[in-house]
């Protein structure tokens, strides 16, 4: 396959071991930290351990392999488009919630990656963050991530270094974990939404601009639903559906409605909701929501999944009855069961306030370091980083951009107790915010209502002020970032820890 850009055709491995202490050494920079030596001598970094799997335990066994394939997205006589994927996809897994899944990434790719699973709440080495939790998966490698999912609902999978390269390639699969559902439906339809940066002949447009970058992100115009531009689904005539709404984009907003058919949103980010009488429903990169309603009885007819973030509604995919009408009483939603979340104790919990602006300077860089054999290679890991900073957490913009050279956590959090954090958004563009290994409770906003609901990624608004709370409950450095990738890698990422 053709090589994507920031590619570095020698060895990443032999790289990082010839910078031995410079590079390592840089990450012993803050208390707690893991463990760091000189490469030269042989140690390596202390990650994290994950749980052993029981003896008794029989996982569900997938392999993932990261590779080239080829996919029909522009309309032909376009040529198919070389994209990204774990599978001939798009990929979409099924687990039933607490069995144990053993999920093995091969790398066929021509750079190293791993796969952060994107709300499930995995042990800290299970999560997927190069050079933070495991050590990144060399081109040829193999990694087994091992874990039982605690939580059902619809989550999905993507790597985490050089995300807006190789996410904006196709680079992610979908894990709906089953078992919440209080009364059956008719159809569980996976709806995964992107726009792919490509024009009317398949060819990939830049995946990150400057103008991108530095406002609300760049954007695509071949928006798709299961890679397929505005498909029709057939589902049963007077059936109940479930669709589970994935907005897998790296930069787009979504304000989800339909028309033609009553639906009630039961779930966001996966966790169950009390049903909502769907109006719209504003969602972000990363965030999902689920979507309960009956379809109407007479074949043919169809209802349609629309984005009202635009000045006409865009029609995204149509839903079309088919078949005999399924005799049923009047369409009443069915809540989802009760997730088990640890529900904050916000009586005398600390707040830590997280401010999200621009950076004011630029994380500073390290000279360029000629390699053995001539080549040059940038500070750090040079797939991780970008070239401009323009975002900053707390005043503090992720240096160098990379994972390998690790910055203190923003915060430290007590294991068992809850906490408060309140986003503040100085900058004039939204930011959907998500946080890894915890599910968190969205509590208020300054800018009004707030129907409290369990989340991992929250939007917010220009000079919004949104309250959310989580039990820290799992320890280890975690990452908490924007999930505009293009701002997450030029600075608006951190770490907080759980001690």
């Amino acid at each position: 396959m053709p090589r994507l850009p920031g590619q570095n055709p020698i060895s990443r491995r032999r790289a990082i071991q010839s910078l031995g202490g410079v590079v390592l050494g840089a990450g012993l920079g803050y208390a707690g930290a893991a463990a760091f030596a000189d490469a030269g001598k042989g140690a390596k970094q202390a990650y994290p351990q994950a749980p052993a799997m029981p003896a008794d335990a029989r996982p569900q066994h997938i392999s993932l392999t990261a590779k080239q394939y080829l996919r029909q997205l522009a309309a032909a006589p376009a040529a198919p488009t070389e994209i990204l994927d774990y599978t001939d996809g798009p990929t979409i897994l099924r687990v039933k919630q607490g069995a144990w899944l053993e999920a093995t990434l091969t790398n066929q790719l021509h750079e190293h990656t791993t796969i952060h699973w994107h709300g499930i709440r995995v042990p800290n080495a299970m999560d997927g963050v190069p050079y933070l939790t495991q050590p990144p998966v060399m081109p040829g490698e193999s990694f087994a991530y091992r874990f039982q999912p605690p939580d059902t609902g619809t989550f999905f999978f993507h790597p985490h270094c050089n995300t807006v390269e190789q996410l904006g390639h196709g680079l992610a699969g979908i894990l709906i974990v089953e078992g919440d559902e209080t009364r059956p439906h008719d159809h569980d339809l996976v709806c995964a939404y992107r726009d792919w940066r490509i024009d009317g002949a398949g060819k990939y447009q830049p995946m990150m601009t400057d103008a991108g970058a530095s406002k609300a992100g760049t954007f695509g115009d071949h928006r798709t639903i299961n890679d397929q531009l505005q498909p029709v689904f057939k589902v049963p005539s007077g059936g109940d559906i479930r669709v589970r709404f994935l907005n897998l984009d790296m930069s787009r907003i979504v304000d989800l409605g339909v028309i033609g058919a009553d639906a009630w949103v039961i779930a966001t980010d996966g966790n169950g909701l009390p049903p909502q009488k769907l109006k719209s429903w504003r969602l972000g990169p990363a965030m999902r929501a689920d979507l309960t309603l009956r379809m109407p009885d007479a074949a043919g007819t169809r209802i349609q999944l629309v984005n009202y973030y635009a000045p006409q509604p865009i029609v995204m995919a149509e839903l079309e009855a088919e078949g005999a009408p399924l005799a049923k009483p009047a369409f009443v939603p069915a809540p989802l069961k009760r997730g088990v979340i640890p529900e904050p104790r916000l009586e005398g919990a600390e707040t830590f306030q997280l401010r999200l602006s621009a950076s004011s300077t630029p994380a500073e860089l390290p000279p360029d370091l000629v390699m053995p054999d001539g080549s040059v290679l940038r500070y750090a890991d040079a797939l991780c980083l970008t070239p401009k900073t323009f975002w900053a957490l707390n005043g503090q913009p992720w240096p160098s951009q990379s994972h390998e050279v690790l910055p203190p956590p923003l915060v430290t959090f007590q294991q068992g107790k809850t906490y408060i954090i309140e986003i503040i958004n100085q900058t004039p563009h939204i930011h959907p915010v998500h946080l890894h290994g915890h599910t968190f409770k969205v509590l208020s906003s300054n800018k009004g209502d707030v129907v409290p609901h369990f989340a991992d990624t929250t939007l917010v608004a220009p000079k919004e002020r949104v309250k959310i709370a989580l039990v820290a409950d799992s320890p280890g450095d975690w990452m908490i970032h924007c999930h505009i990738i293009e701002h997450q890698e030029t600075g608006m990422m951190g770490i907080y820890r759980v001690a």
